[in-house]
């Protein structure tokens, strides 16, 4: 499912490859969706992106008169955004808008398991937190000053998928953090925090005087559990700054090197209280659901017996099985375009064989993440 960095390259993607093109003409939806229409018309307008957390806002803007239009995407498990010609439209592209070239193309929103949804409006959703990639402070302080709350009762697993505290953490992120935190992820989430906050009041009171830069030097050699929550999806974020090629899917090798926790041969994983795979090391934690034993992943993966063999590309280590295809829920359309080499001290996994694999945990092995590479420690 795409997160929040996944959200904020989107947004990139769509401000570089649109920013100088001129759109026309209506918004065309599909006959499938039951989102809603989109009752925009303009002979030329542009279009631009803003993220927060996993709301992705687009803005359609005429070039002579007439109000701009605003809509809020939220990506589901396999939304994406893709600008393709006309004439090669991807399956699922359940939104789409119209260059004012010849032939003309589209910026297409792909959405093949339709949970992705979007609403007319500049408004985010009510309720989400600040976005732990664009407004850091404002999230560290909003979750700090409402430990009280309910939400802190849970694991502090469970508590970092809730994006009124959380927002743009998903599931592969939540492993990442805590695993590198070195925290259970059972752990009562508001024990965990309130320690938090006293080491920070009580650093405060030892160095009154610290100056930003020096903040930020602490920071990176000491990261706590909310700076964790900034820095690493940053480093997806900030991995690459050249222009997202949809059609490069080279990048999901790289992201396995990058991921440190998640999906790592050698990790142990349980399912917590919302049905959701949480990868960890070492103990889970007090909190740990009853009767459930921890599951070590291996090294091998196992076959999918019902998944249908579809033709797949090459890609040097990697197969590539086309997007759509069982195993491959989230289409290859946001990765950076990039080729990813061998580099001093990064920590490489084995190749996988092919993506249209299972793994024996139930979790589908996909190309929908991000990549970035992670000095091992």
């Amino acid at each position: 499912m795409p997160e929040g960095p996944e959200l904020h390259l989107a947004g990139r993607y769509i401000n570089e490859a649109c920013g100088e093109v001129v759109f026309s003409g209506g918004v065309e939806r599909s006959a499938v969706s039951k989102n809603p229409e989109v009752a925009f018309s303009s002979e030329a307008y542009r279009i631009s992106a803003t993220a927060r957390g996993k709301e992705l806002r687009l803005t359609l803007a005429p070039l002579g008169a007439g109000e701009p239009q605003h809509l809020v995407f939220r990506f589901g498990m396999s939304g994406s955004f893709r600008l393709c010609p006309v004439a090669q439209l991807p399956r699922h592209a359940h939104l789409r808008f119209l260059t004012r070239e010849s032939p003309p193309r589209a910026l297409c929103f792909v959405d093949a398991r339709r949970f992705g949804s979007w609403r007319l409006g500049d408004a985010w959703q009510p309720g989400r937190g600040p976005c732990v990639l664009s407004e850091y402070q404002a999230f560290r302080e909003n979750v700090l000053k409402n430990l009280e709350d309910r939400a802190f009762d849970k694991p502090i697993c469970e508590a970092l998928l809730n994006q009124k505290f959380f927002n743009g953490i998903g599931n592969y992120l939540r492993a990442e953090i805590l695993y590198r935190s070195k925290i259970p992820p059972f752990e009562k989430a508001r024990t965990v925090l309130e320690a938090l906050k006293d080491q920070e009041q009580a650093r405060r009171k030892k160095n009154p005087s610290l100056t930003l830069s020096k903040k930020l030097k602490l920071m990176r050699e000491n990261p706590d559990l909310l700076e964790l929550c900034h820095t690493v999806p940053m480093e997806v974020v900030s991995a690459d700054k050249k222009l997202l090629d949809p059609e490069d899917s080279d990048n999901y090798a790289a992201f396995k090197n990058w991921l440190q926790c998640y999906l790592v041969p050698g990790m142990s994983s349980l399912r917590d209280r919302n049905g959701r795979t949480i990868w960890f090391q070492g103990e889970a934690g007090p909190m740990a659901p009853k009767g459930q034993a921890s599951r070590k992943k291996r090294s091998q993966l196992k076959a999918d017996p019902e998944a249908p063999t579809p033709e797949v590309r090459s890609f040097g280590a990697v197969d590539v099985a086309p997007a759509g295809s069982r195993g491959c829920p989230v289409p290859p359309a946001l990765l950076p375009n990039s080729r990813w080499g061998s580099q001093p001290g990064v920590s490489r996994q084995p190749a996988v064989p092919s993506t249209l694999l299972r793994l024996n945990s139930g979790s589908d092995v996909h190309l929908g993440h991000l990549a970035c590479l992670q000095t091992a420690p």
